[in-house]
């Protein structure tokens, strides 16, 4: 009998050029190989020890760079068909969706932002009986559930206009910004706006008011939830706060203005007591698994970071195209979407990812899955609980879906049974946080939790829509993109030292390529090795007028020259192809040097401190408020330092270094009157020149800006010191 094959929801492609990105990966292995060579055949006896450490540091930058060939070789783009599912699956059998927003700190994730994320959620093209918001507030804060009660008022207002208007994006707070460049689309619509952007500016302001009194004395006596804090000691100890604020077992309170069921919105701030440790996020996003398990349960969950708005309403089921696909379906466990940023006009700080979103995931994505980036993905509810797949792990869409046989019998009932899953003790002697939700011990817990899930079975999907997903709120000062990379690299790094690191634990589990691509993050932290060396020693040599590198009219030179343009020129083309302009490549090799000197040094100095028990790294909430002056420096590309800092102390004396250095040769060349034999130092002229050239910010809020994101005045005097006397000790000494 003739079987018909069912079309596919989903379709997937290879990236273009591949060949020829393949034939350049093997042709610069050459190169690289070549230089190996050189290194080992032409050590010279005045340089000895410079010579095999140059060697040490271009043998690891090769290693590294083979590492991140992995991420190039085989990119898969994804391609959705959304029409198919909705002929394919009414309303009935479409599955429900639990969708997690995280927040730990008000002062520095402001109440409206977080609203604006849950009501842009909340509105979903999707049965809305089958949506569920969950926010966990680590803070406790009442200004963070008096925010979220009034936005459960206006989201009566706001879902049916979303819905009539077919609004894009769903934030109130983005689309009204929108506005400012575009006019209303006819008569009608303009009509409902005055009404509906009115009642938003209201309840802005009374949340604003509130967060600036620090009370809502006069909100407590109109909702009972906040009677949860009268028991209340301080954000680290007090009992689970838990509130449905809606859902469809309420009659008085379940639907919009237009009649229609609102998505169940649930507020959670877990227990905290000072004798348990609680876990940062992934406590967090574990206990709204349990507690969310008892509501909705939804057989597919979306986590996502309180500052990262939905800008399609399609999302739901666009991901649901991969769970649902009926050949590959069952091997997913989760659709990784980009973490795209829409609050920065340039990309001074390279920190829009556009490489890692545009590249590199897609090239995870074709061994095996992208890595799990903590935002912007869907999971399978059974595998992110710790379900190894299997070739039975099918979900059959035709039962019924995500009932739950409640035995409370109201919500005051449900929101008490659900309390006791959000207690500090109910994780005791069980597998939470090892081989159930997200995993603990270390500071990339989403990065290690998909691995964990990969190397179970499971597949993973990244997916990047022409019509972004999700747009969020990216770092605006280089001090928290420094920092931020440095928890970033302490976490990778950590993984390594698990057991679920990827080059032996990995092995047969998930592919070679995967394995490689891991690595290339892990690794991140010692690769400030091999840049501090290149960014040292070359340019203090230069002071002595001795080459460590071969001269132009030699043949060994043929490989450097093709190493250092063809990565350079393979960067640009990849940064233009992702949309960027040729200021942004150079911006970001700019953060390349920083994030790399500055950055993965400290981390590595952190993991070494943590090896002998002398350092325990804190989980650092990255700040989403923006100062105007600073956000007006950003505007003119204009780097923001404005600090005291470490890393600056660092960025400032290498910087001054290379100055001193290049100045120095210029010197010597101008004083022998060319007899200098500069052809033998060509590279390493070349390789000062550029340092000092990409470090021009620095020497800019070194010496001549005036503002307050200049470097501060202790910071210039120890890097001058510094440099000078690296510089010094080196002529005298060596």
């Amino acid at each position: 009998m003739l079987v018909t094959r069912m079309e596919r929801l989903f379709e997937s492609s290879k990236g273009r050029g591949r060949h020829i990105q393949k034939l350049y990966a093997v042709s610069s292995f050459v190169a690289i190989c070549f230089i190996w060579v050189y290194r080992l055949t032409h050590i010279p006896s005045n340089a000895k020890w410079a010579w095999l450490g140059l060697f040490s540091a271009e043998l690891w930058f090769g290693v590294n760079w083979l590492f991140g060939q992995a991420l190039r070789w085989n990119l898969v783009f994804r391609k959705t068909f959304t029409n198919r599912l909705s002929q394919r699956y009414d309303e009935s059998r479409l599955p429900g969706v639990d969708i997690f927003v995280c927040t730990a700190e008000p002062e520095i994730e402001p109440p409206m932002m977080v609203i604006n994320t849950v009501l842009s959620l909340m509105a979903y093209d999707y049965p809305s009986h089958k949506l569920a918001v969950y926010l966990s507030d680590d803070a406790s804060s009442v200004i963070t559930f008096y925010a979220l009660l009034e936005a459960s008022t206006f989201a009566k207002h706001w879902l049916p206009f979303c819905r009539k208007f077919n609004i894009q994006p769903t934030s109130p707070a983005a689309y009204f910004n929108t506005l400012l460049s575009k006019n209303p689309y006819h008569h009608n619509h303009a009509k409902h706006l005055a009404p509906i952007k009115k009642l938003y500016e209201d309840m802005k302001r009374r949340i604003e008011d509130a967060s600036k009194l620090g009370a809502v004395s006069e909100a407590r006596s109109k909702h009972k939830g906040f009677s949860q804090w009268d028991s209340y000691s301080s954000r680290r100890d007090h009992d689970t706060i838990l509130q449905i604020l809606l859902h469809k077992m309420d009659p008085h309170n379940s639907k919009d203005v237009d009649g229609f069921v609102l998505p169940t919105l649930v507020y959670v701030a877990r227990e905290k007591r000072p004798q348990y440790h609680h876990n940062y996020k992934a406590g967090a996003l574990n206990s709204l698994l349990r507690v969310s398990s008892k509501i909705s349960n939804g057989k597919i969950v979306l986590t996502q970071d309180c500052d990262m708005y939905s800008n399609s309403s399609q999302s739901v089921r666009d991901a649901l195209c991969f769970f649902m696909d009926e050949e590959k379906g069952h091997e997913i466990a989760f659709v990784q979407f980009p973490q795209s940023f829409d609050n920065f006009p340039n990309d001074l700080y390279g920190n829009s990812l556009s490489i890692i979103m545009e590249v590199e995931l897609p090239g995870t994505d074709g061994f095996g899955g992208p890595l799990y980036i903590g935002t912007c993905c869907f999971h399978r509810r059974d595998a992110l609980c710790g379900k190894k797949f299997n070739g039975e792990c099918k979900i059959d869409w035709n039962e019924e879906n995500d009932e739950l046989t409640k035995e409370a019998n109201d919500l005051h009932e449900l929101e008490e049974e659900s309390k006791v899953l959000a207690s500090c003790s109910y994780e005791e002697n069980t597998l939470w946080g090892k081989e159930m939700g997200s995993r603990y011990g270390c500071l990339v817990e989403d990065v290690i939790t998909g691995l964990s899930i990969q190397l179970q079975g499971w597949k993973s999907v990244y997916y990047n829509p022409q019509r972004k997903g999700f747009f969020g709120i990216a770092p605006i000062t280089l001090l928290q993109i420094l920092v931020q990379q440095k928890r970033w690299a302490v976490g990778d790094f950590q993984i390594l030292l698990s057991k679920y690191n990827p080059l032996w634990y990995g092995h047969g589990k998930i592919s070679l390529g995967l394995q490689m691509g891991y690595s290339h993050y892990n690794f991140w932290a010692t690769t400030c090795l091999p840049i501090l060396y290149y960014s040292i020693i070359p340019s203090l040599y230069l002071l002595k007028a001795i080459p460590l590198f071969p001269k132009m009219c030699s043949p060994w030179f043929i490989p450097f020259a093709y190493v250092i343009l063809g990565e350079s020129a393979s960067n640009l083309i990849e940064v233009l192809m992702v949309g960027g302009r040729i200021q942004g490549w150079w911006n970001g090799l700019r953060m390349w040097l920083y994030i790399g000197s500055s950055s993965y040094l400290f981390a590595l100095i952190d993991i070494i401190l943590k090896f002998f028990g002398c350092s325990d790294s804190p989980f650092i909430v990255t700040t989403k408020i923006i100062e105007d002056d600073i956000f007006q420096r950003l505007k003119k590309e204009i780097m923001e330092f404005g600090t005291s800092s470490p890393f600056f102390t660092v960025l400032a004396t290498l910087a001054l270094l290379n100055l001193f250095c290049f100045f120095g040769i210029i010197k010597e060349f101008l004083l022998s009157k060319g007899v200098l034999a500069s052809e033998k130092l060509v590279l390493q002229i070349l390789l000062c020149g550029f340092l000092v050239l990409i470090n021009f910010p620095i020497y800019q809020a070194l010496f001549l800006r005036k503002d307050k994101g200049r470097l501060p005045t202790d910071v210039t005097i120890k890097s001058i010191t510094l440099a000078l006397s690296a510089c010094i000790l080196f002529k005298l000494l060596i």
